[in-house]
């Protein structure tokens, strides 16, 4: 199904393309909720440095009991996309767990480049933390969720809560995370001009986020998590990836790291796959096993 994709996806980005691909990764709420038994209410609360930024809360309608909390940050590499995009599954959650899940609009790349997007979605977690009671979720079940960009902002805001003491995380889901800004994998050189997000893309995407620090020294962990030296004390995690995508071998790494430092984690590399295919194919058995294996992870964590 790649060619039917080609122009709508970003292969091939440079940052005179980024206009026409913010506009198509654009989410409504209307076309994520539909008619789905939820509500979703916004909040404007504290970002980095003084900001004020948005967050979506979703429960199910008849929510009453505190259970867990799902915190959300969307993809799009850190430059595009919003905080309702790839949040399809946070309605499912809701419904299937009674969870209350939040979406946070972090501030987007090169308008707001590292460390911004990271602190952001990390002053977004301290929020969901510290108002468990109001949002009716029990903070002990607290997990945070991302895809692509958003799975490296993800692992990054995981990063800074261990470290600064932050809110403590039951578990992070991370889906074919960006986490590595060098271009030193084998999977990083070996995917450009096909697929949905390519080598060329995801350089663009991390000049934009890290300027001329990118690929330097001079990189926090926070904001690519491959670079951590220490991946001991994080919660336990699901990462999973495509085999034919820029992120496979960084992903990889990372679990590979994360049990390095007696730490938990499941990894799935699912073969002959493209970046984002669980979305993009939805009714693949590539994605249906994709899913599965997600969904069973989630429901170990919260119903063990």
């Amino acid at each position: 199904m790649l060619p039917a994709l080609d122009g709508y996806v970003p292969v091939g980005m440079t940052q005179a393309d980024l206009p026409r691909f913010r506009e198509l990764s654009t989410v409504e709420r209307a076309d994520l909720i539909g008619d789905a038994p939820v509500n979703c209410v916004d909040y404007v609360i504290p970002g980095f440095d003084g900001a004020e930024i948005t967050v979506s809360v979703i429960t199910r309608k008849d929510h009453a009991t505190a259970g867990p909390g799902i915190y959300h940050i969307h993809g799009g590499g850190m430059v595009m996309a919003n905080r309702f995009a790839g949040a399809s599954a946070l309605v499912d959650w809701a419904i299937k767990f009674d969870a209350v899940c939040v979406s946070v609009e972090y501030r987007l790349a090169p308008e707001h480049p590292a460390p911004i997007p990271v602190e952001d979605c990390y002053a977004g977690l301290q929020w969901m933390g510290a108002n468990a009671s109001m949002l009716g979720f029990a903070p002990e079940q607290l997990v945070i969720f991302g895809g692509s960009g958003g799975g490296g902002l993800s692992a990054g805001t995981a990063l800074i809560a261990r470290d600064r003491g932050g809110p403590r995380l039951m578990g992070q889901l991370l889906q074919c995370p960006m986490i590595d800004d060098r271009d030193c994998t084998v999977s990083s050189r070996q995917f450009d001009g096909v697929g949905v997000w390519d080598r060329t893309s995801n350089n663009t995407a991390w000049r934009m986020i890290l300027g001329d620090r990118c690929g330097t020294t001079d990189v926090s962990a926070y904001s690519a998590p491959a670079r951590a030296a220490e991946l001991g004390g994080l919660p336990p995690t699901f990462i999973d990836v495509g085999a034919a995508e820029v992120f496979r071998d960084e992903a990889v790494a990372y679990a590979s790291a994360i049990w390095a430092a007696g730490g938990d984690c499941e990894l799935h590399v699912w073969g002959g796959a493209f970046h984002g295919f669980y979305d993009i194919a939805p009714a693949s058995r590539h994605a249906q096993a994709c899913v599965a294996a997600r969904e069973s992870w989630l429901e170990r964590l919260l119903r063990p």
